[in-house]
């Protein structure tokens, strides 16, 4: 797989980093700037956007991300995707304030493919 087949837009489903592991849906769109580095933005459960930046080798995708929370404070975190396909990403994270016990976890699924309706 090359770093030109990742951009589009993925259906995504995750679990938070928490003994629970509450889930969420929402989307991902990942695009290209200039110098061929990832730019990343998460629309989560219709509400909350985050934003992220990263790099892509041997069909391992690494997202560094942050958005806004609570009380406008800035949350960060890393996000490591496997491209299964070129059209399914199966990924886990981990926020700087997350519980260290637990990771987070997220599939995503390219929009207008068959497999965006697989969970």
């Amino acid at each position: 797989m090359t770093i030109n087949q990742l951009p589009g837009i993925y259906n995504i489903s995750g679990t938070n980093q928490n003994e629970e592991g509450v889930t969420y849906k929402g989307t991902l769109t990942i695009t290209l700037d200039k110098s061929n580095r990832i730019i990343a933005k998460w629309l989560i459960n219709n509400s909350q956007e985050q934003t992220g930046k990263g790099f892509f080798k041997d069909n391992i995708l690494v997202i560094n991300f942050n958005y806004k929370g609570d009380y406008d404070m800035i949350f960060k975190g890393v996000v490591v995707y496997k491209c299964i396909t070129k059209d399914v990403l199966d990924g886990f994270w981990s926020e700087k304030h997350g519980n260290p016990l637990f990771l987070g976890t997220e599939r995503c699924f390219r929009i207008g493919t068959q497999q965006e309706f697989v969970n």
